[in-house]
């Protein structure tokens, strides 16, 4: 893997370059999972919030109407330039800060709930991530995840990484649940509830939304073509002739909370 400084750099690039797709993304910024995080965090007038690599400003959008301040945070400047730009019409109440997921700039105890939304698959060290989120959140704050994950058994998820990896260069990981609950469990959040679901890709826009290359395009192709019936299974692909029509992720949501302190 390469080291963390060029895995940032190389998402700040790709970020950087695809900032409006992200922003209209249909994927992104239409999908039901909105609108169930926000009656999952069950916000305060009162909250100041947290949105971790915010992308096109999706989740902000979707709680800033429900809480005093929102932090909106992202490591692209121009991504964050993008999500502004889209949010400038709909929030008020939101400050844009450029800012690493796995050094946050922010003092102890700062926030009543985090979120980070389809974002920690792009980062080299989410063990690091998942420390900063338990130390921002004041005791019982809220900790909602939502990310594409890799399946247990180990050829699925060898499977899902290089398909990731083929079509964005950016991508580090999908991570799997164990491995998420193993991080979760050395802080101080525990998990409050959780699920797990099927998110279907229209593949000609999915595959060409971070591609650089017809060569690229090729590549993701003939990997998912390639693969064995049990794993074109798994995924869902649907074809029509030689064309790919669509293929299916695991995606999960969690919310967690962090505990208070014995005294």
């Amino acid at each position: 893997m390469q080291m963390n400084g060029d895995v940032k750099k190389t998402v700040k690039e790709q970020f950087g370059q695809h900032a409006e797709k992200y922003v209209v993304s249909e994927t992104h910024a239409k999908a039901d999972d909105l609108q169930e995080l926000v009656t999952w965090l069950d916000p305060r007038p009162n909250w100041r919030f947290l949105d971790i690599a915010t992308g096109g400003g999706h989740v902000t959008k979707a709680v800033s109407p429900h809480v005093a301040l929102v932090f909106a945070t992202d490591l692209t400047r121009p991504m964050l330039a993008a999500a502004k730009r889209h949010l400038d019409a709909h929030c008020e109440n939101v400050h844009y800060l450029v800012a690493d997921a796995e050094d946050l700039p922010f003092l102890d105890e700062s926030f009543d709930a985090v979120a980070s939304r389809i974002a920690p698959h792009h980062f080299p060290n989410p063990e690091a991530f998942v420390r900063e989120v338990n130390r921002v959140l004041k005791p019982g704050g809220k900790f909602l995840l939502i990310d594409n994950i890799a399946p247990e058994d180990e050829a699925l998820d060898r499977f899902v990484n290089t398909l990731e990896k083929l079509r964005d260069k950016s991508h580090v990981r999908s991570y799997s649940i164990r491995e998420w609950r193993a991080w979760i469990e050395s802080t101080s959040l525990e998990e409050q509830r959780s699920a797990t679901r099927k998110k279907t890709f229209t593949y000609a826009t999915w595959v060409r939304r971070t591609t650089e290359s017809e060569e690229e395009v090729r590549r993701v192709t003939d990997h998912v073509t390639g693969a064995d019936e049990a794993v074109r299974a798994y995924f869902a692909v649907k074809q029509e002739g030689d064309e790919i029509v669509s293929l299916a992720v695991d995606e999960w949501m969690a919310l967690f909370e962090k505990k208070a302190a014995i005294r």
